[in-house]
């Protein structure tokens, strides 16, 4: 709720066409030393599956599923069904959804630039620890700074990301953060495929060199500048006035900075933004903070990245074979994300979301068929269907990493006004942590409950999250991110939950409703 008397309105006048400025040097390296923030979150999804797999690790920490892969008699699709080795996996996300909203009030009073440096050094102690794990507990507590990190960075480097960028290029920039993620998984696979050929320390080596894009995280975090909406938001607006000219190139910078202005005086008036989130008005925003995290997992993607190895050894690949399969589809996400960052700001948010869910439940469908009809509990697929389950596998990673994967986070970073920016961040990445929390834990058993039908399962829920883009998810390219609030005026069915404001002197005259 707001403190007392009458609320600023925040941003009330479309400026966005006169806002001036380039893309800076500042600009840059701000935005490849926050992204890898991302790289940290990739690494970790990449190399929990291959590790898992690996003889050593199991044999010393999870027998019973060492004994089971190994016996030959247990039916394909549950070599790997046990809540132990997937709680390895699944409690960093648990971790990460509590600190994800204690990182919100940090973000908030102390600035982007703290939470970043702060998720950094926990992720740096938790790799530290899994390294020279020596029994089930130290690992799980490794797994769990590990998660208190990525809260941290997920909290804050998607909105830093969104913030510093100019309004033209910020889906692009912000995509940075996906591309980093993508490029943390490739890496966790290449260096899963060599440390398996280790012995009994390789699987250490994978789990200890998270460490590296953490320290880069933690000492580049340091350098970095606060952004200027944060700055003004903490009542530092000369200073603020001063990184924006710095960032944009330019001295005439009037129009955003009033804007931030505008809506830092709507901000500071709020005193608890998780109240005020939950108000009428915000609902728009606030159904975007959870559903999209929420569609973004429930596609599957994550089952095939942590599970990868698993998943193809389940399905009768060797160890090499399935560890280079891993390796294909991080190649094939990293680069689809580079197709995502060319494309979203020409053709929108809406199409690349739409043609990827398109996309994807044709894939899963496919997998589904090949597997329900080709392979059994003790019949192991033929080298043609092997590689055509691959080929789709990677079509299916491809349409997600140029659709839902970087713009599952961009969408909601970019959305919220700045009174509520910080807890609806919080908000998004603890519901992604929580649906990543609940697959992780359950994709095993699920896997050797449902069988084929797993893929069917996340096949129903591309379907409806692709309808819900279609018809409530506005198009966001091109509308600075201070002025969002304008865009769900317009929108046919938000609308109604944002209270009208009216129009200055100079004020565009609204449009009609959009999609």
């Amino acid at each position: 709720m707001a403190g007392g008397g009458m609320a600023p309105l925040g941003v009330k006048q479309e400026r966005a066409a006169q806002y001036k400025g380039r893309v800076t040097r500042h600009v840059i390296m701000a935005c490849v030393v926050a992204a890898v923030g991302g790289c940290i979150f990739g690494y970790d999804i990449g190399i929990s599956g291959g590790v898992t797999s690996m003889d050593p690790f199991l044999e010393k920490f999870f027998p019973t599923v060492y004994h089971q892969k190994n016996s030959g008699s247990q039916n394909n699709y549950c070599k790997y069904d046990n809540q132990g080795l997937a709680a390895f996996t699944s409690s960093l996300y648990l971790a990460g959804l509590v600190a994800s909203l204690a990182a919100s009030p940090v973000t908030r009073n102390y600035g982007r630039k703290t939470s970043i440096i702060c998720g950094g050094i926990s992720f740096f102690m938790g790799a530290t620890l899994n390294a020279v794990a020596v029994n089930l507990g130290m690992l799980i507590l490794g797994r769990i700074l590990l998660g208190v990190g990525i809260g941290f960075g997920n909290q804050a480097v998607p909105v830093y990301l969104s913030e510093m960028a100019p309004v033209h290029l910020r889906g692009g920039l912000n995509m940075m953060f996906q591309l980093a993620t993508t490029l943390g998984i490739l890496t966790a696979n290449l260096i899963n495929y060599g440390t398996q050929h280790l012995g009994s320390w390789g699987w250490r080596l994978s789990l200890g060199l998270a460490a590296v894009p953490a320290l880069l995280m933690t000492i580049g975090g340091s350098f970095l500048p606060e952004t200027p909406n944060s700055l003004i938001e903490m009542g530092r607006i000369d200073e603020g006035r001063r990184v924006l000219e710095r960032i944009r190139g330019t001295h005439e910078v009037d129009a955003e900075f009033q804007d931030m202005v505008e809506a830092s005086e709507l901000a500071n008036s709020i005193e608890h933004p998780f109240r005020n989130i939950i108000e009428k008005r915000n609902l728009p925003q606030l159904a975007m903070a959870i559903l999209m995290p929420a569609f973004q997992i429930l596609g599957g993607i994550n089952s095939i990245l942590f599970y990868a190895p698993v998943l193809f050894q389940s399905m009768g690949f060797g160890s090499n074979a399935s560890l280079i399969s891993s390796v294909l589809t991080g190649v094939v996400l990293c680069g689809s994300t580079l197709i995502s960052i060319a494309l979203v700001d020409k053709v929108g948010r809406r199409k690349l979301l739409i043609s990827g869910g398109i996309q994807m439940v044709l894939c899963q469908v496919i997998v589904a068929t090949i597997l329900g009809l080709k392979f059994g509990d003790d019949q192991q697929l033929s080298k043609g269907f092997s590689i055509v389950v691959v080929l789709v596998v990677c079509l299916f990673v491809l349409a997600f990493g140029w659709s839902w994967g970087p713009l599952g986070w961009t969408v909601p970073s970019e959305i919220f006004a700045l009174e509520t920016r910080s807890a609806g961040q919080s908000i998004t990445v603890a519901v992604n942590l929580l649906f990543t929390f609940a697959i992780a834990q359950s994709f095993l058993s699920l896997l050797c409950g449902l069988r084929f039908g797993i893929f069917l399962f996340f096949a129903v829920w591309i379907v409806i999250m692709t309808l819900f883009v279609y018809y409530f998810v506005p198009e966001t390219k091109g509308v600075p991110i201070e002025e969002m609030v304008l865009l769900w005026r317009k929108h046919w069915f938000w609308h109604r939950f944002v209270p009208a404001v009216a129009l200055e002197d100079g004020d565009a005259k609204p449009s009609k409703n959009i999609n």
